[in-house]
């Protein structure tokens, strides 16, 4: 008995010593969810970009979009190199990177991936007039590339084929310092992004692409390895949300989309005559622009007349903004040759094409419907957007409609229309030149607050200086095109 005594008490004992076991805890609430969600990029025009204007880039605004769709503020902040932002990652200060980042095994190895939000080409860059090499081999010297970029780990694949193939990685510079490098002959070859090398020839129009390293790569966002479980799952969900409804291909079309064709002569022009004539009108653009950025109203003065009051084209529309006569009478412009009376003109006349369209056309796209219909009149954009509903296409989404204007050549398709035959593929190449103009002059605006580059200013690095409005400057008579 007394055995059994002492070998109960020794259990209660042991029992008592055993640690209790644990109360179950419900899973703590995710920071984002509750906080502002922190989003660490880089700066590149078509990444992100802050200027007195707003913020603008696709990787900010498809940001903006995820932290609406979170229902939290969005809080960016721009890094200096990619391992500033792989270190910023690591140590939690940011929630994701969203800086046009390609898909590679080492970042597979690291972080994970969000979903492909586009594609890109890497491709070997060098400038025009110098001879591109006959291969990888012969570069003659190593390749400047930006440290922990997605090229590195394509050299290192190619290096099993071209053995004497060298590069060297730059912490201090980013992909625009390099391009610019190549461009002003300083740097013979570096290896950029299909999309990065179409924005820069606005304002760099000597790069040329030799070859494709890599292709059809995906840019990505990267996630923390741990813990980013919840977040992976509302992008993820966020992400099939805009395929579904088309606002992830409508911020590629945005930013990308309008870029694609690329003429060497007309952007060197371009850019002289930023420097060159536009002083003598600026102030007019500024003065008449409204509510419209007055950037967009200069673009399309330039694709209108190339800023020459005196422009002429063989249909009879005349001056800097190429009024016919009906409008000028209509919109109180006396003289179409005086330069002030025809920039007040156009720009009234855009501004009633823009209280015509529809409402349901969104406000960041509706622009370049205003300039579709300043080109190939209100009546035949409406047949478009009509057509566009017929062939299943969204009616108010540009990137649509401008596949649907060409259709207006065609019998087929123009002999069921209220306005019949118009030549919708040049209005589309119309406004095409327009956003790119405009890109160039915003470009170029933003480098006139860097004092760095006043020193040695160069065609591709021109300031816009305002002058005041001058006397109408007298212009030989030209014939413009017809747009």
């Amino acid at each position: 008995m007394k055995k059994l005594t002492a070998v109960f008490i020794a259990l209660l004992w042991l029992a008592g010593c055993q640690k209790p076991p644990p109360i179950e805890m419900p899973p703590s609430t995710p920071r984002w969810q509750t906080a502002p969600l922190r989003v660490g990029t880089l700066y590149s025009p078509q990444i992100y970009v802050s200027s007195p204007r707003g913020d603008s880039g696709f990787d900010y605004e498809l940001a903006s979009r995820f932290a609406d769709f979170l229902n939290v503020p969005l809080h960016i902040t721009p890094y200096g190199n990619i391992q500033e932002l792989y270190q910023a990652l690591q140590r939690d200060e940011i929630d994701l990177i969203a800086a046009g980042l390609g898909d590679t095994s080492s970042r597979r190895a690291q972080f994970r991936l969000g979903p492909p939000l586009y594609y890109v080409d890497q491709l070997l860059v060098y400038r025009e007039g110098s001879p591109p090499p006959a291969d990888l081999s012969q570069l003659g010297a190593p390749l400047e590339i930006i440290a922990n970029s997605a090229f590195v780990e394509t050299l290192q694949t190619l290096q099993a084929q071209y053995p004497a193939l060298q590069w060297h990685e730059v912490q201090d510079k980013d992909n625009e310092e390099l391009l610019s490098q190549i461009a002003n002959n300083e740097l013979p070859y570096t290896i950029t992004n299909s999309t990065t090398l179409e924005i820069t020839r606005r304002f760099m129009p000597e790069l040329r692409a030799d070859r494709v390293l890599k292709a059809h790569q995906a840019v990505v966002w990267l996630l923390p390895p741990n813990h980013s479980d919840s977040l992976m799952s509302a992008l993820l969900r966020f992400w099939h949300q805009e395929k579904s409804d088309g606002t992830l291909e409508h911020l590629v079309e945005k930013y990308f989309g309008h870029v694609k064709r690329f003429d060497y002569v007309d952007t060197r022009a371009f850019i002289r005559a930023v420097k060159n004539r536009l002083p003598r009108y600026e102030q007019w653009f500024k003065d008449y622009a409204g509510e419209l950025d007055w950037r967009k109203l200069a673009a399309t003065s330039y694709q209108e007349s190339h800023w020459n009051p005196r422009a002429r084209s063989p249909t009879g529309v005349r001056g800097m903004m190429m009024l016919t006569i009906p409008t000028a009478q209509q919109l109180g412009v006396q003289d179409r040759l005086d330069p002030q009376q025809s920039i007040r003109g156009g720009a009234q006349y855009l501004a009633q094409m823009l209280e015509t369209l529809p409402a349901s056309i969104p406000s960041e796209e509706r622009m370049w419907f205003a300039l579709a219909s300043y080109n190939v009149g209100f009546g035949h954009v409406e047949d478009a957007r009509v057509l566009a509903e017929r062939l299943g296409k969204n009616p108010s989404a540009w990137k649509d409609v401008k596949q649907v204007l060409p259709l207006l050549q065609k019998r087929k398709y123009y002999q069921a229309t209220k306005y019949g035959y118009a030549r919708g593929s040049e209005a589309v190449q119309y406004v095409d030149n327009i956003r790119r103009y405009y890109d160039t002059l915003v470009w170029l605006d933003n480098q006139q607050n860097q004092p760095e580059l006043a020193e040695n200013d160069t065609d591709n690095r021109a300031a816009i200086r305002p002058v005041p409005p001058q006397s109408p400057v007298t212009e030989p008579e030209t014939a413009v095109q017809p747009h």
